[in-house]
């Protein structure tokens, strides 16, 4: 079990770090990063632990909203959510 936790949190962390182009594929990678934080933490089985993982599930179904509608909003605007469209944009 240790194992696949362990791949699991790598594949994330790799994706986060690799995927630069799209922030769509940014957002899923950091929400991979986030569910297997809270399984980490419920695989612990302690009563205080458990608390804190609803907790992070909750902050990271907030951290999901507010990423969809930023992807939203920009793909509106600019017509696509590449990551160099949005560095190179001049307000």
């Amino acid at each position: 079990m240790s194992s696949s936790l362990f791949f699991t949190t790598s594949f994330a962390i790799t994706t986060m770090i690799t995927q630069r182009r799209h922030l769509l594929m940014a957002l899923l990678a950091l929400e991979a990063v986030m569910l297997t934080l809270t399984l980490i933490i419920v695989l612990l089985n302690s009563t205080n632990e458990l608390f804190i993982s609803f907790i992070i599930l909750t902050l990271a179904a907030c951290e999901a909203s507010l990423g969809l509608a930023c992807l939203v909003v920009v793909t509106r605007s600019l017509g696509n959510d590449l990551f160099k469209t949005l560095s190179s944009n001049k307000c």
